[in-house]
């Protein structure tokens, strides 16, 4: 659709299109900014300027407005005209070069690495990657690459080509394709499930059908796939708890197919992870090259935590738990599962990952999901949580401690080589 002809101040249709990026377009959502005005001026500037700059911004204002369709198919325009993005320049004269790959997708299909590096001073381009790139595709010049696609079913071709044009560089790589696979949930159970101080949900993947046979004997058994009630179920390629529920019984869970459209589950194993108080306590952390960052502590009432939400605003003293939580987390949380983490670091030989936590009475660290695309920003209102800022720099300054580190090797190793020749 065209807006009708107003003026939008914002995106001057004369001067080259400034783009926003995804970052400062999830900040704006988070303050309340006006999106709507927003996307009318890019649809404005985009009616009349042939710019697959303009259609990445439009089609991330999109998905924030919940018009998910629409963005997929406005970021498709965008890719069938330029596949290789320089999203940022570096500040300084010779500044690190970070290459993005990245597929085709919504906000949940790539590591959201924008709001990892939003004040680093690096040079990045951003090139995504399906299987029709070719495979030799020349790649821009880098110091650093970062694999972005996330283990869902539609990023398998995507992954593939990444392998394959990883063969052309010899550049360090964050988070090897052939590992983001272990991030799925049945993946990460078989890899994790068995290993000492670490307790997860017996994970399976079933098709609708096999769940229909079972369930004519679920009634004797107690249990569908393996898995015994009461028992966690979601859709396959789910996130932010869409289409998930706990069933209790065969009926319920009856009920919950009936009423999903979808061909493929996960059903899990329901773990009561309560405190003594009858709270739920969740984490969210992230393993940033084997070291743990924690990014908030959510507590509610519900098994099923989100944050943030307003349990958590309505009640400071929730607050006041997740800052002291945050405070002492590298004396105390990460110390008494230190073992369980370098566990999950080893296993998966993921460079950054995110785990989604809780802990079992025992002491022992419950993970509910692993991802490399779990969302971790600094975007709560500061006057709520006034100090999540300082941890979640900390958490930001160590990703990009990273990045810096590995190019640093890497050109280390780069000089070495040449004088040795």
């Amino acid at each position: 659709m065209r807006v009708a002809e107003m003026t939008h101040p914002q995106i001057s249709q004369e001067a080259p299109y400034q783009p926003r990026g995804l970052s400062a377009l999830l900040r704006l959502a988070a303050s309340g900014g006006d999106l709507t005005q927003l996307g009318a001026a890019l649809i404005d500037y985009c009616g009349s300027h042939d710019d697959p700059q303009a259609l990445l911004d439009l089609a991330w204002v999109l998905e924030l407005k919940f018009e998910r369709a629409s963005a997929l198919s406005v970021q498709q325009l965008a890719i069938g005209m330029q596949r290789l993005y320089r999203v940022r320049n570096g500040a300084s004269r010779e500044p690190l070069k970070l290459l993005v790959f990245k597929a085709p997708g919504d906000l949940m299909t790539n590591t959201p690495f924008e709001c990892l590096v939003a004040q680093a001073n690096f040079q990045i381009d951003v090139l995504y990657v399906d299987d029709s790139l070719e495979a030799d595709f020349r790649l821009p010049a880098h110091d650093v690459i970062l694999v972005g696609p996330c283990a869902l079913d539609g990023n398998r071709a995507a992954l593939a080509r990444i392998a394959t044009l990883l063969n052309s560089t010899c550049a360090p790589v964050i988070n090897r394709p052939h590992c983001i696979p272990y991030t799925t949930r049945d993946g990460a159970w078989n890899l994790l499930g068995a290993e000492a101080g670490i307790c997860m949900a017996h994970t399976v993947r079933v098709g609708r059908a096999r769940l229909a046979d079972q369930l004519q004997t679920a009634g004797r058994t107690g249990e569908v796939a393996g898995v015994k009630f009461p028992m966690i179920i979601r859709p396959v390629g789910s996130h932010a708890g869409q289409g998930l529920a706990r069933v209790l019984t065969l009926d319920e869970l009856t009920q919950y197919l009936n009423q999903s459209d979808r061909d493929e589950f996960y059903v899990a194993s329901y773990i009561d992870y309560r405190s003594e108080d009858g709270l739920f306590r969740k984490y969210r952390i992230a393993l940033i090259d084997g070291v743990p960052y924690v990014s908030h502590m959510g507590i509610s009432v519900h098994w099923m935590v989100h944050y943030p939400y307003e349990e958590m605003l309505a009640h400071a003293e929730r607050r006041d738990e997740e800052a002291r939580f945050m405070a002492t987390f590298d004396a105390d949380f990460a110390q008494r599962h230190r073992a369980a983490l370098a566990t999950v670091a080893k296993r998966t030989g993921l460079d950054y990952v995110g785990l989604d936590c809780a802990e079992t009475p025992d002491g022992r660290l419950v993970i509910f999901e692993i991802a490399t695309a779990m969302v971790v920003h600094d975007m709560d209102d500061p006057d709520a949580f006034p100090y999540k800022p300082a941890r979640m720099k900390r958490f930001f300054d160590a990703f990009c401690a990273m990045v810096e580190r590995k190019a640093t090797t890497n050109r280390e190793y780069d000089d070495d080589t040449l004088q040795r020749a």
